[in-house]
């Protein structure tokens, strides 16, 4: 185990104090010993005996065995004894669904496995090389996952690109051309790039000539019934097939890198369809980006594959290792910034990121990346579309105007999540939330209005901030650089800060106009039942004001160089101010403010411009945004929609500071019923069925008898009804007046007594335990850095009670002032 700084243990690892447990637990090969149960261990929702998993996302063991003995044996030692431990019990030691995986029992097996695998490699070359294979799997997957992540993000890049073409016109020469595609091999000149004649707008495909207030009408109308058409069936897509496809996705890939399983969410149905609805939703030119959804297609991926390797089909923990590192693939194919993907996972969503896992999320994202850049979906053999160099040094000054688009950042941050949160509450407890179609129907109609009169909003996103990104150079003929020239003090490539023209002043309203709109309509489009991404409507929101705060301060530092805050460093004819750069110090700041993002956003945003010397500028907004977010707000976007769902995450980065004990969290409480419980050796086959018909708790804690609560161990629900069930069908006399014992000997009974059955094999003999007076910050962090989903409260060696994970979660958010009930899976 890698030893990590003591500061780096809370974010880095749920096993903590990993080594030291399994000493003390005393793991034995082949028997299940755990501390499982759901972290829930009132409800699971509509129990019931059948067990079969969504084909999705198989369960991990299902060729599991040397789980279960069925031992029956009378006093006298005639009755049949059979011992089913060869045989393997499909379903013991897995998972239902919306559960939490035992972290270290998960790590435990994975352990005995590989102990298993290095003595036997010193028998046989032939172990020797199933070892080496083993070693090198998951090098293998990684690569595959790189593979696999990096081209869909290319198929989905070039088809987006041509459907939002598709909205304003049609390319004679092959319908499948994109608009810049198309003009390729035009022989227009470079201004009139754009207007090349094989690129043909419905109008004039129609009408026969694109000028005049008809022609505009009918582009209108056709940009708007094209949006409707994409969003729609996008929307009912993901309605239909997979309603796990919609949205970010990324707080609920954050809540399963922390143990919880939502089967379904990473299977190949999701996958398909978020992969088509998200050219769908990103083409109809809703405010949303492919960023988000790209992470959650990777993960899909990165699922998918894991099934091809034994390693990672049959444990939790492992597969989650390689999420970790199929999320940094994501976001290195999202933005081409390989580093930034590992900083992404490592920081924002990976709950376990151990040393090995960073190797293998580094080279995950290097091989997406290079796949991509392969591909070359925008033709610029880059990774992004707004992919930008600068040439001019920043001033000192300048960090005031970027602290203040940090400001701003932070600002437009903490409002648009208290927006979001109360628009998407409102979604889930009124009518709306029954009719998405109508939704996405009449949220895309009103974007698509407002958006085609303003040439700002009715380019893609991405362009627009590619747009806004760039710095003006001689041949650039959009309005953006419509300055006044003088060229007679030209100095090579640079162009000296010049006056605004006219196409400047009509883009500077235009992009406020943008600004407004984007602002709004972002807070009804992201949660709608459509894949939609955050990264880019933030960045588009930043980069928007960061280029009308540049153009201002260019303008002032033309016509009052003499001021004193220029006069040292800003001479007449000299270009000192970058528009472009205050943009993309604006996106970095509101990107920052909405996901509190610090280190990767700013590796990414850097990875994205090339431009090293504008670390500073970078860190100054994203650290600026993350205060200024942080004193109205604690959660970013992804914790608060975690928090909405009524996820079962314990977030590792905040500090538990009440002074509780765990009896004040424990149940039963004062007035409840007592604990369930199981005796060890005096219950028969028919009281335990009546117990787990009669409750709806995962596990039961076994004791020695009911007078003594002395405790032996837990046993889970679904390991009970599984062997129970098997037992009655393979193993002859057990009836429901058997006896179940969970000791190494039978008890003395009647020589006429039915056939027992002994369930020691699936007992946790070592359930964690805490004494009743144990402070709950201690009890918190247990769970946090061990990963656990319950344990025992006792006291003087007695059991009291039980604390599980959602138990925590509840007196978590009562101390909040929040309603407790709210965590529940929604």
């Amino acid at each position: 185990m890698a030893w990590y700084p003591l500061e780096r243990w809370e974010h880095l690892q749920p096993f903590g104090l990993e080594a030291l447990a399994m000493d003390q637990k005393g793991y034995r090969r082949g028997s299940f010993q755990s501390s499982t149960s759901d972290e829930d261990m009132l409800e699971i929702a509509g129990a019931s005996l059948d067990f079969s998993m969504a084909d999705d996302d198989p369960p991990l063991e299902r060729e599991m065995g040397g789980f279960t003995s069925y031992n029956g044996g009378g006093m006298n030692g005639a009755s049949k004894m059979m011992d089913f431990l060869e045989e393997p019990l499909p379903g013991v030691g897995t998972y239902e669904d919306f559960n939490t995986i035992d972290w270290v029992r998960e790590k435990s097996r994975d352990r005995d496995r590989h102990r298993e695998i290095t003595s036997k490699s010193k028998e046989s070359t032939w172990a020797l090389i199933h070892s080496v294979s083993d070693a090198f799997s998951g090098w293998l997957l990684m690569l595959f996952v790189g593979l696999l992540a990096g081209s869909l993000a290319g198929l989905i890049d070039i088809s987006a690109h041509w459907m939002t073409d598709l909205k304003e016109g049609v390319c004679l020469a092959g319908f499948w051309f994109n608009h810049e595609h198309c003009c390729w091999k035009s022989n227009t000149t470079f201004t009139d790039r754009d207007k090349c004649p094989e690129w043909m707008s419905w109008s004039q495909l129609i009408i026969g000539h694109g000028e005049g207030a008809f022609a505009y009408i009918l582009n209108y109308f056709m940009y708007v019934i094209w949006a409707l058409l994409f969003s729609l069936l996008a929307v009912l897509l993901v309605k239909g097939f997979a309603p796990y496809a919609c949205g970010s996705g990324i707080p609920e890939i954050k809540t399963i890198l922390s143990g919880f399983i939502i089967r379904g969410y990473l299977g190949k149905w999701t996958l398909i369809i978020k992969t088509i609805t998200l050219v769908l939703a990103v083409s109809s030119g809703l405010s949303l980006g492919k960023e988000g959804p790209l992470v959650h297609v990777a993960c899909c991926c990165g699922n998918i594959l894991c099934h091809l390797f034994t390693k990672y089909r049959k444990n939790e923990a492992k597969r989650r290792e390689v999420l970790s590192a199929a999320a940094a693939a994501g976001v290195s194919v999202a933005f081409g910034a390989p580093i930034g993907g590992v900083l992404f996972s490592l920081e924002e969503v990976s709950y376990y990121f151990p040393l090995k896992t960073l190797w293998r999320s580094f080279f995950a994202a290097l091989v997406a990346a290079f796949t991509l850049r392969s591909i070359n979906p925008f033709g610029n053999s880059r990774l992004v579309l707004f992919y930008v160099e600068f040439h001019m040094p920043w001033h000192l000054l300048e960090l005031v105007p970027f602290i203040l688009l940090g400001i701003f950042g932070g600002l437009w941050g903490a409002f648009f999540i208290r927006s979001n949160i109360a628009w998407c509450r409102r979604r889930k407890t009124t009518k709306l939330g029954k009719y998405p179609v109508l939704e996405v129907f009449v949220v895309t109609a009103i974007t698509a209005i407002l958006a085609f009169p303003n040439e700002y909003t009715r380019m893609s996103t991405s362009e627009l901030i590619s747009e806004l990104f760039n710095d003006c150079g001689i041949l650039d003929s959009s309005k953006l650089c419509e300055y006044v020239n003088d060229f007679n003090s030209t100095k090579g490539d640079d162009l000296p800060d010049r006056a605004a023209g006219p196409g400047v002043y009509t883009a500077m309203w235009q992009l406020a106009l943008a600004l407004i709109m984007k602002v709004f309509i972002t807070i009804f489009t992201f949660g709608m039942k459509v894949p939609s991404g955050l990264f880019i409507p933030s960045m588009a929101v930043g980069a928007i004001a960061g280029r009308l705060l540049g153009v201002a301060m260019e303008q002032l530092a033309f016509y009052h160089h003499d001021w004193i805050i220029f006069s040292g460093w800003c001479s007449q004819g000299a270009d000192c101010i970058t528009p472009g750069l205050y943009a993309m110090v604006g996106a970095a700041a509101c990107l920052g403010g909405v996901t509190r993002m610090t280190v990767s956003l700013v590796v990414i945003m850097f990875e994205l411009t090339g431009g090293l010397e504008y670390i500073v500028p970078l860190m100054a907004a994203a650290m600026t945004s993350k205060w200024v977010a942080d004193a109205i707000g604690r959660e970013g976007i992804y914790d608060a929609h975690i928090r909405l769902n009524g996820y079962p995450f314990l977030e590792a980065k905040e500090e538990f500071s009440h002074k509780t004990l765990a009896m004040d969290v424990m149940r039963p409480r004062r007035n409840d019923p007592p604990l369930t419980v199981i005796t060890q050796d005096s219950m028969t086959v028919e009281d335990i069925e009546t117990i787990i018909n009669e409750t709806t708790y995962s596990g039961y804690p076994v004791v020695v008898s009911r007078e003594s609560q002395r405790l032996v161990g837990f046993v889970l629900r679904r390991d009970l009804i599984i062997s129970i069930e098997n037992a009655r069908k393979k193993q002859d006399g057990i009836v429901s007046t058997s006896i179940i014992y969970f000791t190494d000997h039978s008890p003395p009974l009647p020589p006429s007594s039915p056939s027992m059955l002994k369930l020691r094999s699936i007992l946790d003999l070592s359930p964690f335990t805490v004494t009743d007076q144990t402070p709950m910050e201690i009890v918190v962090d247990i769970f946090r850095k061990l990963g656990l989903r319950q344990c025992l409260v006792t006291h003087n060696g007695k059991l009291l009670g039980i604390i599980t994970k959602k138990d925590v979660l509840k007196h978590i958010a009562q101390l909040a002032n929040q309603d407790p009930d709210s965590i529940l899976f929604n």
